[in-house]
């Protein structure tokens, strides 16, 4: 098991960036793919971005192409997300996620099965 705890969360205005992290301890990081998923009220679960254990690999929800950047520092067991020209419709509760690794990036809920307790982020209007 890894433990997961995510920070950087906050209230923001709209077009402003916040950067969260997720920082992992337990077990060897570097094995794990990872991945930022957000929950909106009334909404379900929903992956934004993934990486591979080794970074070479990522995936983009197509709502935050070009303006969320997942990446990751092994040395450091931690995970980031970059998040620039919020938006109002980015609100909601980010969790990161980890799983072994394996041969493809996991972008659904149910492929992973390590979770942090979640940190909110409100985009005003």
């Amino acid at each position: 098991q890894v433990q997961l705890v995510e920070s950087g969360g906050g209230l923001v205005q709209a077009g402003g960036s916040l950067r969260l992290s997720c920082a992992a301890s337990g077990r060897t990081f570097s094995r794990y793919d990872m991945g930022w998923f957000r929950q909106a009220p009334g909404k379900e679960r929903e992956c934004v971005a993934a990486i591979s254990w080794s970074g070479g690999y990522t995936y983009y929800a197509d709502s935050v192409k070009g303006r969320f950047t997942i990446s990751r520092d092994n040395a450091k067991n931690t995970m980031y997300l970059q998040m620039n020209s919020l938006k109002p419709e980015d609100t909601a509760v980010y969790y990161c996620a980890a799983r072994d690794w394996a041969q493809s990036i996991a972008t659904t809920d149910n492929e992973y099965d390590n979770w942090g307790q979640g940190t909110q982020v409100t985009v005003s209007s």
